[in-house]
């Protein structure tokens, strides 16, 4: 099946590209979603005509995500757990933790944003994460993960 992405889809195109995907991906995912239209002339004659619109709302997310990547340089986000003697966790810290310690804070982050490829935190520490905002734009942050037993200090009350 061939159709005409509206918007850049990961490891399948940009905005405007005529592709092949197969028929149940492009009639229950890209089409319901509003990624593709089918690629027949009525559809492309209609594509052209929006073209500018569309690479202008793109243009615009671009820009808001960048603006979103500017606010989180240098974040560091910390977190109390419950932890053993040896710093390992009674559970884990993951995306959506993350997420509501962000949005907490005052920086809107989804759940879905938080990019985490080896998983949940387990241990108390220091850790880098990505925060995937766009196609193009990522942040990376801070997340110090401390023991609910560990002393307060004037720096945690701050963040």
């Amino acid at each position: 099946m061939q159709v005409i992405l509206l918007q850049r889809v990961v490891n399948l195109g940009k905005l405007g590209e005529t592709v092949d995907v197969k028929a149940g991906y492009g009639r229950n995912y890209l089409i319901p979603q509003g990624k593709a239209l089918p690629a027949t002339e009525a559809n492309l004659a209609k594509f052209e005509a929006r073209r500018a619109e569309l690479e202008a709302l793109e243009a615009e997310e671009l820009a808001a995500a960048n603006a979103r990547a500017e606010a989180l340089t240098d974040v560091n986000v910390i977190m109390r757990a419950k932890s053993g003697d040896e710093g390992k966790l009674f559970g884990s810290i993951g995306a959506r933790d993350i997420a509501d310690a962000l949005t907490k804070s005052g920086l809107e982050v989804d759940r879905s944003e938080v990019k985490m490829p080896e998983g949940a935190f387990r241990q108390v520490g220091e850790y880098k994460v990505t925060i995937q905002l766009h196609h193009d734009v990522s942040a990376d942050i801070v997340v110090t993960i401390l023991s609910e037993d560990a002393p307060t200090t004037e720096e945690d009350d701050n963040e």
